[in-house]
């Protein structure tokens, strides 16, 4: 039986205040406009009939799955599993060098030893995100999943779907609300095999006319004003 994963990102956070100081990013919820592009995603998946909705249990992926799943009388499960790749301290960083290496945190991702921002290492924390995942495939109660979880934790699960092992990390954007869909069924000798649909699909815009940073860049260029 083949079943299908609607792997979604959380929509648009601020991860600094006013000031560009950095805010706490397991309480940031969402903004205005990242309610407004979850809920263009929730009328594109109006006709897709979920049977099980997963997130990581931060605020911003909670209230993305509970725009998503609104009046679907569909309960909401957290994995912490799913929660994003954990990045150091920017004051321990070069001053001098924040904005690039937040621009380009996915870059070294393929090097044995790299860690995001100083902090969780990109093998440890694939390896952490596939395990959660692979809980959910040998998992038979369920054949039409939506999991929210955030822009690391899909590229993770992405990479290892397209078997382009974490090297692939840095070319595989995920935006705010973008939606991938797997689906995933069993081989002859009975390991999962997963099949891409489709990847970062972002309803509010779907040509990409209006996006034109990464995700990393938006982070840095809102981080500047702290460095002035």
């Amino acid at each position: 039986m083949r079943r299908r994963i609607h792997l979604v990102r959380h929509g648009d956070v601020t991860y600094f205040d006013e000031a560009g100081q950095p805010l706490n990013p397991r309480t940031v919820p969402l903004t205005e406009h990242g309610r407004r592009q979850v809920a263009a995603l929730a009328r594109w998946l109006a006709p897709v009939t979920f049977d099980r909705a997963v997130c990581s249990g931060l605020p911003r992926t909670r209230e993305t799955a509970e725009i998503l799943i609104e009046g679907r009388g569909l309960p909401l499960a957290e994995d912490p599993g799913f929660l994003e790749i954990r990045g150091g301290r920017l004051r321990d960083l070069p001053a001098e060098r924040v904005g690039a290496l937040l621009a380009n945190a996915y870059r070294d991702a393929g090097d044995p030893d790299a860690c995001f921002l100083g902090g969780e290492s990109f093998a440890t924390f694939t390896e952490r995100v596939w395990t959660a995942f692979s809980a959910l495939l040998a998992d038979p109660g369920w054949t039409s999943l939506l999991l929210v979880a955030h822009d690391a934790v899909n590229r993770a699960i992405l990479c290892r779907a397209l078997g382009c092992g974490l090297p692939g990390m840095a070319a595989l954007e995920q935006d705010l609300a973008g939606l991938s869909i797997i689906d995933a069924d069993t081989r002859e000798t009975g390991e999962p095999r997963l099949i891409v649909r489709a990847i970062n699909v972002t309803a509010y815009d779907p040509i990409k006319e209006t996006i034109r940073e990464t995700s990393m860049e938006t982070v840095a260029l809102r981080y500047r004003p702290a460095l002035k």
